[in-house]
This record gives C-alpha cells, structure tokens and sequence, in this order.
C-alpha cells in the first residue's frame, strides 16, 4: 500500500492514514487548543505528508512520521502567530468587575463523540482514567501556557508514549533537551493542578456526575443562583471563552450569575445535554423573547471534582453546535 501510494494513488494513501486522522486530529488540539485550528492543522499535515512520502525511509513508523509532521506544523503556526485569537465580544449587558482576564481566549472544547473514534485512546480501566485526564480542559488549558516545545515534549512523551529518542528526532533535538523540556513540563502542570485546586482532587464516577449535572442544569435554567451555588466548590471557576472574563470563587460567580439573569429577564436558558472533553456538557440556547423558539448561545461544560463542580466554562461561540451535532434552534 505504501508503494501504491508513492506511485500517486491517493485511495492507497488515505488508507494508510485513515486510522491515524482522529488520533492526528486530537493531537493538533491539544497542541493548539482550538477545533477549527485544529482542523487546519491536519489539513496542512496530510497535504505535507502527501508530498513528501518519497522521504519516508521507515527508519520510523508511519505512525512516528506522521506526528512529526503534525507536531512541528502546529509549532509553526505557533511560532508564525497563524493561530486563530478570536476578537473580544462586547457583554450585551454591564458584568461585574471580574476576578481576572484570562489569556487562552481560544480555547474550544472537544466532542465525546470524536474521542471515542480515537485510536490512541489508552486501552484498559486505569489507562482510560489516565486518558481521560488528559483531554480534560483544565489540562488542554494548561498546555496553552507552556512553551511549545514543552507542550510538544509532553504530549509526545507522556500522552502518545513516544520514547524521548523519538521525540528528539522528530523535534531535531538531544534526548537530552528532551528530557529538560519534560521536566519543566510536568512541574509546570502540577503548579497549574494545584493553582486551580486540583492537585488531590478526583473525578467521583459517571453516575455521579450525570446527577450533579442534572441538578446543575435544573437549577441553572430556572435562575435558582443559590442552588448553582451550593453545587459548587468555594474556589470555583466561572470562564466564558471568547471573552476574557473569569470569576473565581462561589461569591463572584453568584454575582455574574444574577447580572446575566436580570439582563434576560423573562427569557429563559436552556441546556441540552452533551459531552465534550470527557465531561459534562450541554448545548445552550435562549428564548426568543418574539416568538417560541430558542436559539443556540454556545456551549457549557463542567468540572466536576469529587462531589462538586470546580468550574463552569461557557463557550460564547454558537457555531459550536454544528460541531456537537446540536441543533441550530429548540421550538
């Protein structure tokens, strides 16, 4: 197949690489933070890898060659600054001073239903665990904060299993520099675990977060801030990617909470669940206040630690839904 595919047949390329695309896709996310660049990425990685298969001598795997590829596109366009940093949206009504500005603007979340067609997903009960920790948010916004290389070294190392010789080689490196870069990596990631008051906290078990979401979106819908409240930790977050906001503890999200409620007035939100990144999430959409349909406002999902919601982040950008396959609008 792959000499079929060096003589020019594409049918024999895309069947050498069709089981590494999601694998490929995933990578490039968490390299960069964002679906839509991510998209680009891989784009940009099969026409590279297209092109240049004369080259693959399989000293490597193909697998090894192909995130190499995809790992120094995505470095240069973090380097070239080609990476998407959406415009700030203008709060249709006047927020609280908010606790700080966040930087990772960018940030999106990632459909369940593409995971699970993932194949570097880790097999077995404890490695899905591990897995699951590593497309959380907390852990895809932490990796936007290191140096690239670092992230690079961390993803490759730690999250693919890649030995540092082939790290070293795919980024034209020592194992040395390899292993300096992991590192600084990992002890970057526990600061940003420990920071956002993860460091020991777990994540209770499907049935348990299916009922802490449930009595979320029951209370959040009916504009019951106290309830929301006694769902959450005392250092909770409250993000809203694009916009820069973020509210840190119960008493700042509470009083975010009921700005944004006395703006909708009779309107109400509402949430359809869904998942992203392994965790809880919903489809969010808001009353018309002209007629009965509700339209797409985003999406929101949660982090849910031990038996409580750590943070809230809610995804301004509506094309979202096409992605999560939601629908446009709710009757």
């Amino acid at each position: 197949m792959l000499e079929r595919a060096r003589e020019g047949d594409e049918q024999a390329f895309r069947e050498l690489t069709a089981q590494h695309l999601r694998g490929l896709h995933l990578h490039c996310y968490r390299m960069l933070g964002s679906l839509v660049d991510a998209e680009d990425l891989l784009q940009e990685t099969l026409l590279a890898a297209w092109r240049g298969l004369d080259g693959f001598g399989g000293r490597s795997s193909l697998r090894a060659w192909l995130y190499r590829i995809a790992t120094n596109r995505c470095l240069n366009a973090i380097r070239d600054t080609k990476r998407r940093r959406p415009a700030e949206p203008i709060p249709p009504f006047d927020p609280p001073e908010p606790s700080f500005r966040g930087e990772v603007t960018w940030l999106q979340p990632y459909p369940d239903a593409w995971l699970e067609q993932t194949a570097d997903q880790a097999p077995g009960p404890a490695m899905g665990c591990l897995a699951r920790e590593e497309v959380e948010l907390a852990f895809i916004a932490a990796l936007q904060r290191l140096p690239p290389r670092q992230t690079a070294a961390v993803l490759l190392c730690d999250v693919l299993g890649f030995s540092t010789a082939e790290v070293a080689a795919m980024l034209d490196t020592s194992a040395t520099a390899v292993k300096g870069a992991l590192q600084r990596a990992r002890a970057s990631l526990e600061q940003a675990r420990a920071a956002a008051g993860r460091g020991s906290a777990r994540r209770p078990g499907l049935p348990h977060e299916q009922e802490l979401a449930r009595r979320f979106a029951q209370a959040f819908t009916a504009d019951d801030i106290h309830a929301v409240v006694d769902l959450l930790t005392d250092d909770a977050w409250l993000t809203m990617p694009p916009a820069p906001h973020e509210y840190h503890g119960s008493k700042a999200i509470a009083a975010f909470l009921r700005a944004s409620a006395d703006w909708r007035a009779e309107r109400r939100l509402r949430l359809v669940p869904t998942g992203a990144n392994t965790q809880p999430a919903f489809g969010c959409y808001l009353d018309d206040p002209d007629g009965p349909t509700a339209h797409r406002t985003g999406v929101l999902v949660l982090t849910v630690s031990n038996d409580r919601i750590s943070a809230i982040t809610r995804f301004l950008d509506g094309d979202l839904h096409r992605l999560f396959g939601l629908a446009d609008a709710l009757d």
